[in-house]
This record gives C-alpha cells, structure tokens and sequence, in this order.
C-alpha cells in the first residue's frame, strides 16, 4: 500500500505556525517514502470559515514550496458522503438518535462534577426506541462501552485510553450537519490516508476516531502527534509572543528557506546539525526523531538563519523574494545597479528582506539632506580637500571600474599624507548619505559615475554653507 499523509487545516483565521510545521512534516514523511500529500480544508463550521481563510492557507503553502500531490479537497463538498455514513451506522446499529435538549445535557453533567464524577453524556437514549416524532434530535455514535483503544503514536509512543472514558460523541447536529469527528474519519478512510501527522491537540479526538474507523470496518492509520510550539516564557505560542500568520513572515522579510529550516528544528533533530536544504530534509526526516516534549520559539534563531540564507543563496533567488518588499516600499530599481549585485554586497549587513531594502535605498534614489549625526561627524571643512581631490581622481577615469575606483581613492588618501579613515568616511556620507555601507569601492562601483559626482558636488556644498554658518 503506498503511503498517503494529509494536511488538514480549518480555514477560520491564517496559517499559523504550528500548522505550518505539521504541514512540512506529513510532506516530508510523505516525499522522503515516495508517497501522496494531501491538503484537505476542513470548513465545515459554516460560521467562522470564510473564503479569505482559505486564500492564506493556499497562499502560506504554496510560499513555503510545500506542493500537495491532490487536492485540495473541500468538506462543505462532500456533505452527501457524510450523510451517507450517519445513515450506514445508523441502519448497523452503531449510532442512534438522541433527543436531549442542550439543558438536559448540562444538568446531567452538573450532576456529575457535583458527585465528583467525569462530566459526559449518560447515553439515556442510546437503547431507547420511544422516539418522539416532534423533536429535533442529534445523532451519536455507539461507542464501545468495555476495553480500551490502543495508540502506538509515532511520536509519543503507546497510548492506551479506556472505553469507559469515552462518551457516544455527536456525529450529525440537529440540522443534520456532519461534525468534526464523523468528517475527519470518512475523509481519511475515504482517502487512504495511511499516516496522520497532526498537532497533540487531537491526542484526545484519535480514540473516538479510531472506534468510528474500526465500526465502518475501515483500515486505521497510523498517528504521529506532533508536541506543541510554547513562546520564550514556556506558554503556548500566541499572538502576545508575536505569533502571526506564516505570510506576516513573508512581509516582515524572512525567506520560505529559513523559515522551513527553523520550523522543522522545532522538534526535530539531525545530530547536530543546523542548516539543511530542502533534499537533505526528504533524506533525513524521520518522525522517530521528533522529541516528545514542546519546543520552544526563538525569534533571534529564526534572523540568524534568515541572514545566513540571505548570504549563501543566490543573489538571483533572493531577487525573487525580494520583489515583493521592492515593490510594497515602493523602491523603484528600473535605474540602477542590478538587485542582484547590491544583494551580493549588502545581505551580510542585514536580517531581513525589509531592511536590505531599507539599507539599499541610496543605489537607486537620490537624497537631498546627509543624516544629521554622520554630517555634524564627517561632513566638516576639514573633509572638504579630500572629498575634493577624490572628486578629481574619480572623474579623470576612464573606466569605472572596481580597482581604478579603489585605486583612485587610495592615491587621494596617500598624495594627502592622510589616513583612510579621513577620506573613507566624509566620501562614504557624501555618496550615500549615512554612515554605513559596504566597502567604500563597491558601493561607489554600485552607485554609478554620474551620481557619485553629483553628490560629493552636494557634499562639497554642504560643507562649504556650514564654513559660512560657523
């Protein structure tokens, strides 16, 4: 039989992390052994699921590269077969109608805190065939009242859960609606779902979808519960941690490779290893080195990784990223050097995407006015002969080049009698406006002639009006 794994999220709010990392775990598992990945959307709470929900989980997974083999399948389109099955367990005996009322149900498990018992549905109408014909009813399934469902978890080990402990929990609402545990159950037998890798959340949900498998005599799968993801402060990660959707991390400037490099980490490990490429991910993951305990988010690990995919991929596939922040902050690159030769200079100076766009400004615009601070520094009379003798020697070359550049700051620097520094740093405000850049050469080679010229002119003239001033 050839192994199938799913990923099967609820589309009422984004793609958050933790979905994220269970997604890349099934695909894993499921690449690694030549399988099938699934993505299935589970919307069948009418209420809170909405189509923009859908859209960012679409969108998160097609940004993170994990491609499903089928799909996506959507249960709001499959209500028939649901019916179909309530129908089967109810013609075999294994469900039945119930016609408490909500007051009902809550008084009776009152009842049961108030003896100190567990609080679940008594099974009152589980044998009873004195129907009403006036009322609206539910339908439960009959679950096994006597042993206990066995889990040989992937992840956790083995789990055993006594029937006893399990209630016939509602299949159909009152409308006649499918519930979250009948519709997860037909869609996995009905899919082959062979694995199911999936959030410890739903460590209390398997038995009852394993006795509902076991009575429509389907094959089990086998689970893999996947511990949660906690915030610095040992909680559950949230949106007070900073927990946002995975394409927030797109527009807060991480590529897809580091953010899957991170995920995967978290829970995961390949001796010591740290950085892993995608291949070596299919080739390496297993789910018997997944840890049993939560793991917990490191925002600083995530930019570590970020600046470090940043410097060795390459430039071009960065570009490709980076298409998107050029184009929300509205830098305009059509004149000027190309991305990917200032991504090749300046990804070592930055974390993210948005702030190599933030730092890279100068190569493409124009300013008017130097940063206070490194002007009041570097921008003084005395800077005005250097800056000046530069300005010669960068406009008598013939070609610009890289080491006539170099060399035509370096001879500035020497007929002076002056060290670098004096020259470097009043050239490097003049030309970018700040005082941080890469080296001097390149980012003068990046910047072109003509605006090079142009602004040690206005550095000159800045210069000149603040003699006057003083």
């Amino acid at each position: 039989m050839s192994l199938v794994t799913r990923f099967a999220p609820s589309p009422t709010g984004y793609l958050h992390v933790g979905g994220a990392r269970t997604a890349l775990y099934s695909w894993l598992y499921a690449k690694k052994r030549g399988g099938t990945f699934i993505l299935r959307i589970e919307d069948t709470d009418l209420e809170r699921s909405n189509q923009a929900s859908v859209d960012a989980i679409l969108e998160g997974m097609q940004w993170l590269g994990l491609a499903h083999d089928d799909g996506p399948y959507y249960q709001t389109q499959r209500f028939d077969l649901y019916k179909e099955v309530v129908a089967q367990l109810l013609a075999e005996g294994k469900a039945y109608k119930c016609f408490c009322t909500v007051e009902e149900v809550d008084a009776m498990r009152e009842a049961q805190m108030a003896a100190g018992e567990k609080p679940k549905y008594n099974g009152m109408w589980r044998d009873r065939t004195d129907h009403p014909a006036d009322k609206p009813f539910v339908i439960r399934f009959k679950n096994p009242q006597q042993g206990v469902v066995v889990i040989d978890d992937m992840i956790k080990g083995r789990i055993e859960i006594a029937n006893s402990e399990l209630d016939d929990l509602i299949i159909a609402r009152s409308d006649g609606t499918p519930t979250y545990n009948l519709t997860v159950v037909v869609d996995d037998w009905k899919m082959g779902i062979t694995h199911v890798i999936r959030g410890d959340d739903h460590v209390n949900n398997t038995p009852r979808q394993m006795n509902i498998l076991a009575a429509l005599g389907a094959e089990i799968p086998k689970y893999a519960h996947v511990p949660m993801i906690l915030g610095d402060d040992g909680k559950r990660l949230s949106k007070r941690h900073g927990a946002v959707g995975v394409m927030q991390y797109r527009d807060n400037g991480f590529l897809p490779e580091a953010l899957i490099n991170y995920l995967v980490r978290l829970g995961w490990s390949h001796g010591d290893q740290e950085i892993f490429s995608k291949d070596e991910l299919i080739e390496l993951f297993d789910l018997a080195d997944c840890n049993r305990a939560p793991s917990a988010f490191n925002t600083e690990k995530l930019l570590w990784l970020n600046q470090h995919y940043m410097k060795t991929l390459p430039p071009a596939r960065v570009a490709s990223e980076l298409q998107w922040h050029l184009a929300h902050q509205q830098l305009d690159t059509r004149t000027g050097p190309a991305i990917e030769d200032v991504i090749s200079v300046q990804a070592e100076r930055v974390k993210t995407l948005v702030e190599l766009v933030e730092v890279s400004r100068y190569f493409y615009e124009d300013f008017s006015e130097f940063e206070e601070n490194a002007a009041k520094k570097h921008l003084r009379p005395v800077a005005a002969e250097p800056l000046a003798l530069v300005k010669e020697k960068l406009t008598a070359l013939g070609e610009w080049q890289l080491d006539a550049i170099h060399h035509a700051i370096n001879a500035a620097a020497e007929q002076l009698g002056v060290g670098m520094g004096k020259v470097g740093m009043p050239m490097r405000v003049a030309v970018t406006g700040g005082g941080n850049s890469p080296a001097l050469d390149q980012t003068l080679l990046l910047i072109g002639r003509e605006r090079t010229l142009a602004r040690i002119t206005m550095a000159l003239e800045f210069i000149s009006k603040r003699a006057e001033a003083s």
